[in-house]
C-alpha cells in the first residue's frame, strides 16, 4: 500500500476521532454495530487472523462493511491514544471516505 494511502487514512480518522464519530476496540465496535449506530468497521493492517474474521462476521451479520486499512495498531494509537486493531466509524459520511480510499487501492 502506498504512503499516500497511508497518509489519507490517517488524517481522515484524525478527522473522525476528532468529531467523536469512532468508536475504538473491539467490543465498543461491536457495540456500535449491534446498536445500528456503526456505518462502517475498520481494522489494522496487522489486526490478527481471527480479529479480522470476527469484525466480518458481526459486519456481515449487521450488514456494516468492513475495510482493512493500511494503517498498524501503532499507528491508530498515536492518532487516537489507544493501540488498536478495530475501530467502529458512526458516521455515515465518514465511512463513504474510508470507502473510497480503501477502493481506490
Amino acid at each position: 500500500m502506498s504512503l499516500d494511502l497511508k497518509k489519507k487514512t490517517a488524517d481522515l480518522l484524525g478527522i473522525c476521532l476528532k468529531a467523536g464519530k469512532a468508536v475504538k476496540g473491539f467490543d465498543s465496535a461491536c457495540e456500535a454495530v449491534t446498536a445500528h449506530k456503526a456505518a462502517c468497521i475498520l481494522t489494522a493492517s496487522d489486526a490478527s487472523a481471527k480479529t479480522v474474521k470476527e469484525a466480518e462476521f458481526i459486519g456481515g451479520k449487521y450488514n456494516v462493511p468492513v475495510y482493512q486499512t493500511p494503517l498498524s495498531k501503532d499507528d491508530i494509537g498515536k492518532l487516537c491514544g489507544k493501540s488498536t486493531a478495530v475501530i467502529a466509524v458512526t458516521d455515515k459520511g465518514f465511512a463513504e471516505g474510508f470507502r473510497k480510499i480503501v477502493i481506490s487501492d
